[in-house]
């Protein structure tokens, strides 16, 4: 497989566990939903940091920003299909342009 092709899967990986921990905590905070929430929240977010080691980079701080591209991917995702609101042509330009900053954080040629 690809480098980059396993690297966007890592790091969709990582925003989806990411978003649902977040999110089980804004259910129970928010909403007003069971304290259990937090139980598969916490167990998601301890996921998402150990899909985030995987990630092909020597440095942490570069992989994090170049996971951002792909977490602000995966948010738009949720608003559209987890909250029933279809993200705007806004939303569409700013992800894009993440995207294309994150691939050249991640995948730029580097002086040893």
């Amino acid at each position: 497989m690809p480098q980059y092709l396993s690297t966007v899967l890592i790091f969709a990986g990582a925003a989806v566990a990411e978003i649902a921990g977040c999110f089980a905590f804004w259910a129970w905070m928010r909403q007003g939903l069971s304290a259990w929430w937090l139980l598969p929240g916490v167990a998601s977010l301890i996921a998402f940091a150990w899909l985030l080691t995987l990630a092909p980079s020597d440095h942490a701080g570069r992989a994090y920003a170049a996971y951002g591209g792909i977490y602000i991917v995966a948010s738009l995702l949720w608003l559209w299909l987890a909250e029933g609101r279809r993200p705007d042509i806004w939303d569409f330009s700013g992800a894009a342009l993440a995207l294309i900053a994150a691939a050249i954080i991640l995948f730029a040629p580097r002086a040893a």
